[in-house]
């Protein structure tokens, strides 16, 4: 593992539970989401928050160093399905990564009407 990606699992077990404080979780909804999704390889249920930005029932992440990260290739090259947790509301929906040919990912999450 590298340093990376040490601090990163460090700032995600931080930023977490202060997404759930009631007034502060609504202010760090406007940009943070946690996406939820079961591991493909391991089984495992894994939560994470996430940058996003969101446009009607589509909501997208701009996966910041995608090569120092994994999280992302759980969506790819089929998608998957994932919960969203936005400013304390859950929505369901599907994702699919895409990786641009100068290796920009961006995971696209099309929410459940």
């Amino acid at each position: 593992m590298t340093l990376f990606q040490t601090v990163s699992g460090a700032a995600n077990t931080l930023v977490r539970p202060l997404m759930r404080v009631p007034g502060l979780g609504s202010l760090l909804g406007r940009s943070l989401a946690t996406v939820t999704y079961t591991g493909r390889k391991s089984g495992r249920r894994i939560s994470l928050p996430v940058a996003y930005s969101r446009r009607g029932d589509v909501v997208t992440v701009k996966v910041v160093a995608p090569s120092q990260k994994s999280w992302w290739r759980n969506f790819r090259p089929d998608p998957a399905p994932v919960t969203v947790d936005i400013a304390g509301v859950e929505h369901r929906g599907t994702a699919q990564a895409t990786e641009s040919n100068s290796g920009a990912v961006t995971v696209t999450i099309t929410l459940d009407s």
